[in-house]
């Protein structure tokens, strides 16, 4: 019966990300109860340098606020839905952003070529070691990878308390302590996390910093 469960929750999560990816914002707006934009932006602090490259960017609503800033955003999502949603929204308020289609395990990018590397509420594909490892190839020296991973409501009402079990059930719960950051270490990235206090909510993030030129080449020495 859980295989079951698990199975569906799969399939519905993957129709969301592209045939019903126009459902989208909707869904997130009320499993956030309208902060889901609001948590996503609280990577943006964190990020280093001016180009950066957003993995699975989703809708587009990062993509816009980062251009919007003075960044110099490049957008990575498998859904061609995705990519029509996020296209159509940048190009409402005026923004030129590039947008490629491909898998975050084999990123079309050569060396070095982004300040930070950024994603919001990820699946598990983000801890895939090919998609860290490729992530560390395209971050410059000094560079980091942001990882907006986990929300939660914090209230004690009765939605809140819903919601929060909503997210349980759906494998959407609060990631155990230290899984973000072995994964991190595994690839050679110096991992922290911060919790961010947004109204009511709490939002964790996995932030892993790669190290300058030099201190990479001691860290690649003692391996």
């Amino acid at each position: 019966m859980a295989s079951r469960w698990w199975a569906f929750v799969r399939f519905f999560f993957r129709l969301l990300y592209n045939e019903l990816a126009w459902m989208y914002d909707a869904v997130a707006w009320v499993v956030s109860l309208g902060q889901w934009q609001a948590w996503g932006r609280t990577a943006i602090s964190h990020l280093q340098g001016e180009w950066v490259l957003e993995l699975a960017h989703g809708p587009g609503h990062l993509l816009v606020t980062m251009a919007e800033r003075g960044l110099s955003p490049v957008g990575l999502d498998l859904s061609s839905a995705m990519g029509r949603l996020a296209r159509r929204r940048l190009q409402r308020v005026g923004q030129t952003v590039p947008i490629l289609q491909a898998r975050a395990q084999t990123l079309p990018f050569r060396n070095e070529c982004f300040d930070s590397v950024v994603t919001t509420f990820p699946t598990l594909f983000i801890l895939d070691r090919d998609t860290l490892y490729d992530v560390v190839r395209v971050l410059r020296p000094g560079g980091r990878l942001v990882v907006v991973a986990w929300a939660g409501l914090g209230g004690c009402d009765p939605l809140s308390r819903f919601i929060g079990w909503l997210y349980r059930v759906t494998g959407q719960g609060e990631p155990q302590s230290g899984v973000g950051e072995t994964a991190l270490t595994a690839v050679g990235l110096v991992p922290y996390v911060v919790r961010e206090q947004v109204g009511r909510s709490v939002v964790i993030l996995f932030i892993g910093a790669r190290a300058s030129r030099d201190d990479r080449t001691a860290w690649t020495a003692d391996r």
